[in-house]
C-alpha cells in the first residue's frame, strides 16, 4: 500500500530557552548544517553557540508565536489536511527536528499498512542542510526500522510549472494590492562550500556569475542555480521587467563566506537608491516560520524604514494556498498511478 510523508524543518516546543536550547543543539549538530568534523562542530556548537543563542532565539520565537503553536508546524499541518482531503492514500506528516519526527511519521504510515511511501521534502530548491538531511535520515530509519519499506523521492520542484504558478499567483495576489518600486526574492543563505560540495561534476560551480546560467548536471543539486530559475520563471510569468526586481540570501552564520548579496546589507541601501515602496517574497520556504515572519516581516521591514524607506510588504508563503495544496495532491496522484 502506498503512503505519503511530507517532511519540513521543524520547530522547538515553545519560545523558551528551554525548550530552543535542544531545538537547536539537534539542528545545529546536524552534520549537513555545519559540515565541520564532530568535535570541532561540538565545540562550536555546545560550547560557544548554545551559550548564548537558545535565549536570543528564544525571544524571536516569541515574537512570532501563535496560540495554537509554532506557525510553521501549524500551517504546515494545516496544509496536510488540506492535502489528505484530496488524495486516496495516508498523508502522514513530519519535521526534520524536534518532537514531530521523521520516524513517528514512517511509523504512522506503517500502522496505516503503508510499504511504499513518497517521501516529500517540503523545499523547493535542493540543499545539503535541508534536503540531503531529510534523505539521508529518512534512509537510515528506514535500513533500521522499516527495512520492507520502498521510497520514492520528491526532488526539488523548483521550476515545475504548476508549482511556479501556484508561487506567481500567490505573489500577484499581494502585489496586485501594493503599488511596490521593487519585488526582492530573499532565499535562505547558505555556505559557498556547500554549492561546491554538492556540484557533482566537481568542477562546473565557481559561483563567479556564470555557472548558474551555463547548462550543467550539476544544476541537479545547485541550490543557488535552483534559486535564481525560480525568480527567472516567476518574474517571465508576471512580466516583471528587469529592473523592478532583485534576488538576495539571507539568514547567515558569521564566519563563513556565504551566499551573496545579503538580504539586509541590500534592504538596508534601498531607500537611497529611490526604492521607497519595497515587496518581499520568500520563495525558499513553502511555509511562512522564523526567517519569514521575524527575520523578514519585523526586522527587515524596521532596518527598511529606519534606512528612509516608507512602505514595506512581506508576501506569505504559499502556506496552506488552496492552489498550493491542489499541486501537492496531483503530484501525489501522479505518484499513485505508477
Amino acid at each position: 500500500m502506498k503512503g505519503v510523508l511530507l517532511v519540513n524543518l521543524g520547530s522547538p516546543e515553545s519560545p523558551t530557552p528551554k525548550d530552543v536550547k535542544p531545538y537547536l543543539d539537534e539542528f545545529l549538530m546536524d552534520k549537513y548544517v555545519i559540515d565541520v568534523p564532530f568535535l570541532l562542530r561540538a565545540l562550536l556548537v555546545r560550547g560557544i553557540i548554545l551559550q548564548t543563542r537558545p535565549k536570543k532565539s528564544a525571544a524571536a520565537y516569541a515574537k512570532i508565536w501563535w496560540e495554537e503553536g509554532s506557525p510553521l508546524v501549524v500551517i504546515s499541518q494545516r496544509m496536510q489536511k488540506k492535502v489528505q482531503a484530496q488524495s486516496d492514500i495516508p498523508v502522514a506528516l513530519a519535521m526534520r527536528y524536534g518532537s514531530m519526527s521523521i520516524l513517528k511519521g514512517l511509523q504512522e504510515l506503517k500502522d496505516k499498512g503503508v510499504n511504499e511511501v513518497l517521501l516529500f521534502p517540503l523545499y523547493p530548491q535542493h540543499a545539503m542542510a535541508s534536503t540531503t538531511t531529510i534523505l539521508e535520515l529518512a534512509e537510515k530509519l528506514r535500513q533500521k526500522h522499516f527495512p520492507e519499506m520502498k521510497f520514492t523521492i520528491v526532488p526539488a520542484f523548483f521550476n515545475k510549472p504548476d508549482y511556479i504558478q501556484a508561487l506567481a499567483n500567490s505573489i500577484k495576489k499581494h502585489l496586485d494590492t501594493f503599488d511596490y518600486d521593487h519585488l526582492l526574492f530573499s532565499y535562505h543563505g547558505i555556505p559557498e562550500r556547500h554549492i561546491r560540495k554538492t556540484d557533482i561534476t566537481k568542477s562546473h560551480c565557481k559561483i563567479d556569475g556564470s555557472c548558474c546560467n551555463t547548462p550543467s548536471p550539476a544544476h541537479e543539486f545547485c541550490y543557488r542555480h535552483q534559486c535564481y530559475e525560480t525568480t527567472k520563471q516567476v518574474v517571465q510569468l508576471l512580466g516583471i521587467p528587469e529592473g523592478k526586481y532583485s534576488q538576495t540570501f539571507q539568514s547567515r552564520l558569521a564566519g563563513d563566506k556565504w551566499l551573496t548579496p545579503y538580504t539586509d546589507v541590500e534592504v538596508n541601501k534601498m531607500p537611497e537608491k529611490g526604492i521607497k515602496k519595497l515587496a518581499v517574497v520568500t520563495p525558499a520556504f513553502v511555509s511562512d516560520c522564523l526567517e519569514t515572519l521575524e527575520e523578514i516581516a519585523m526586522e527587515a521591514n524596521h532596518q527598511f524604514k529606519e534606512n528612509g524607506g516608507e512602505e514595506f510588504m512581506a508576501i506569505p508563503c504559499m502556506n496552506e494556498g488552496d492552489e498550493w495544496c491542489t499541486v501537492v495532491a496531483n503530484w501525489i496522484k501522479d505518484f499513485e498511478k505508477k
